[in-house]
């Protein structure tokens, strides 16, 4: 055999033995890719209801450091070498894909084309459109714990530099809401030496974690704190970080039970109004999140109360029938929880014919819950009225009628409503997002 060909059959072989292990595990992604995107459609979540990752096909390069840095498993995925989302409704904005993308093919958007999302008008320092008016956490569409706590930072680091101005009756800073943003907030400005003070509406800081199912998992790093550096583990339970927040919390000024109905300019800086008192300061932080005020279902007997918007406490039900209102998450994690109460009777009434943008494991469950008889779902149904002792329900398809249920506690989980008519009286623009950043 000629010795040149021998050397090209010898190239051959040897290129062939070393690409066949990367087209292999290429072809390996995409197979993976494949099954996890029919899955996100079966499961409803190739829908993102709010922030979502899209990625340019311009400039993706398909390394998949972004599909490997994602904490939540599968929202994005390759096919033909680049990057797809393929189940967006699972992303809760860690971001880390769009850090870890080499040529920026990545951007973090808020709504699609068809679904607007309402944000509030905020720049890059979380300033609004109100000078000395700052945003930050859940409530400018950031609700991973982790981002809420890492913008209290930046927005308080940045108030620090700059000059104070004004007489000393003044308060530096006023920051709203006592959740992760709030506390983070809190800590940053007391190591910044400044003059503030925290007005929380609840008995306990802690935000709405307070009111998570026990056992929910809520977090999935740790935090870097002022002061003690890093403090939590790897994944975080509600109660575990309850506690650390109060830990955080005991000497802080925080004033807890303080209701703030109107923030509006006073001279050299804003008048805060609440239930109790009365505060002036040069700057103010909102971070009252957006499930502060809950979707109510405007129905006859929502206001009695044996009516609720959370669950704290699954076995302050035990024995009871409970109605849970709603098909996502909060309202599958709540009837779980009810569902492990002995003697608790548990329904779930949902307007749609099976859930969807729930996550895998939630539906894993509560489909093993109602096998056993542990939850009933009532399909395709509407609370209509409620009583003390029974609920009314409509029914969506035409073949079914109305039906009266004996019941004793009714849960809603129907998600927020941005309070925009409180962000208007401060002043602050309301941007509504169709896929921009």
């Amino acid at each position: 055999m000629d010795d040149s060909l021998t050397l090209w059959i010898v190239g051959v072989a040897l290129s062939t033995a070393a690409v066949a292990p990367m087209v292999v595990r290429i072809r390996r992604r995409e197979l993976e890719t494949d099954a996890a995107e029919a899955k996100a459609l079966a499961y409803g979540l190739h829908e993102p209801a709010t922030l979502h990752p899209v990625v340019d096909p311009a400039l993706c390069i398909g390394t998949g450091s972004c599909v490997d840095v994602c904490p939540e498993g599968q929202v994005l995925g390759i096919r033909h070498g680049q990057a797809i989302a393929i189940a967006p409704a699972s992303c809760i904005g860690h971001g880390l894909c769009e850090r870890a993308c080499p040529v920026e093919a990545i951007r973090l958007v808020f709504g699609t084309r068809t679904r607007g999302v309402d944000i509030p008008h905020i720049k890059a320092d979380f300033e609004t459109n109100v000078p000395g008016l700052y945003i930050v956490g859940e409530l400018g569409g950031m609700g991973l714990i982790r981002n809420a706590f890492e913008q209290g930072r930046q927005c308080v680091e940045g108030i620090a530099k700059k000059a104070i101005q004004g007489g000393d009756d003044l308060l530096d800073l006023v920051i709203v809401g006592a959740g992760p943003a709030g506390l983070a907030a809190s800590l940053y400005a007391r190591e910044a030496g400044l003059r503030f003070v925290t007005l929380e509406r609840e008995p306990d800081p802690g935000g709405t974690v307070r009111h998570y199912p026990r056992k929910k998992l809520v977090m999935t790093a740790p935090l870097r704190v002022p002061g003690l550096g890093k403090v939590g583990a790897r994944e975080m339970l509600k109660e575990e970080l309850i506690t650390l927040w109060a830990r955080l919390a005991s000497d802080l000024p925080i004033h807890t039970d303080c209701t703030v109905k109107a923030v509006h300019h006073a001279g050299n800086g804003f008048a805060i109004e609440t239930n109790r008192y009365g505060y002036h300061a040069r700057r103010v932080i909102l971070a009252i999140g957006r499930r502060g005020v809950p979707r109510k279902l405007s129905v006859p007997g929502e206001d009695l109360d044996n009516v609720q918007y959370a669950l704290a406490e699954p076995d302050a039900f035990r024995g009871d029938r409970v109605l849970v209102v709603g098909g996502g998450d909060s309202a599958v994690e709540a009837a779980l929880a009810l569902g492990e109460q002995s003697g608790t009777k548990v329904r779930i009434s949902y307007r749609g014919e099976q859930f969807s943008r729930i996550k895998p494991s939630n539906r894993e469950r509560i489909e093993t819950a109602i096998e056993v008889g542990g939850v009933e779902v009532l399909w395709s149904t509407s609370v209509t009225r409620v009583e003390r002792d029974k609920v009314w329900l409509e029914s969506h398809k035409p073949s079914l009628c109305p039906r009266t249920l004996a019941n004793d506690q009714v849960l809603i989980f129907a998600g927020g409503e941005l309070p925009t008519p409180f962000l208007r009286a401060c002043g602050v623009e309301i941007d509504t997002k169709f896929g921009t950043p």
